[in-house]
């Protein structure tokens, strides 16, 4: 699918299977979103620019590359977004980070804003968007709307799980965002849920329902 990426790697298809079982355990899958995030964020981050500089091992000076620009922020959707955050930021502890609150309206499927805190100078700074689901893609367009109106310009998408309805969506409001994902799902149910998916990923990891 054009402007999609599926994260193929088998680590990634093996710990997205026990995610999904229905009898894995809080902890067990926290940790393991937290471990897709760091994995899928490797792919994200694939042709970040690079720059040639100066350094000296303890043998000897040499050119060597270093990640180029400022820094890159990552922007959890919360509150699912925190668990792949997490193992995100283990890969790039330097990245900045924005906060998008919101949340689907269990009626009428549309997003409610409720929280949005950013650093400055996003025009200058690739941005991650990071939320486990891609369902409806209503929350996602959301996102990108705040963040292109906070100044963002180079965005990118990481999720768990998309559904094609719901990357439909979002390609028809936000062609020039590519997305990331472990698995590209069957199709939503009458609830927007992506089937088969795995639930809701908050109240997963949160052990919240």
């Amino acid at each position: 699918m054009k402007g999609v990426t599926v994260v193929d790697h088998p680590l990634v298809s093996h710990k997205l299977t026990l995610m999904r079982k229905k009898d894995t355990s809080t902890k067990s899958f926290r940790q393991l979103l937290k471990e897709i995030g760091s994995l899928v964020c490797y792919e994200v981050t694939r042709d970040l620019p690079l720059e040639t500089v100066e350094i000296e091992t303890p043998l000897q000076t040499m050119s060597a590359p270093t990640i180029a620009g400022k820094k890159l922020v990552f922007a959890a959707i919360l509150r699912s977004g925190m668990g792949m955050l997490e193992g995100m930021l283990e890969l790039v502890p330097a990245a900045r980070v924005a906060h998008v609150g919101l949340y689907r309206d269990p009626v009428t499927l549309g997003c409610v804003e409720y929280y949005f805190k950013t650093p400055g100078d996003l025009e200058n700074r690739l941005v991650v968007i990071v939320d486990p689901m891609l369902a409806t893609g209503n929350t996602a367009i959301a996102a990108v709307d705040r963040l292109k109106e906070a100044g963002a310009k180079d965005i990118r998408m990481a999720c768990l799980l998309a559904a094609p309805e719901g990357i439909s969506n979002f390609q028809g409001h936000h062609p020039d965002v590519h997305v990331w994902t472990a698995a590209l799902d069957e199709r939503l149910n009458d609830h927007g849920y992506i089937l088969p998916g795995l639930g809701d990923a908050g109240d997963r990891m949160y052990g919240t329902k």
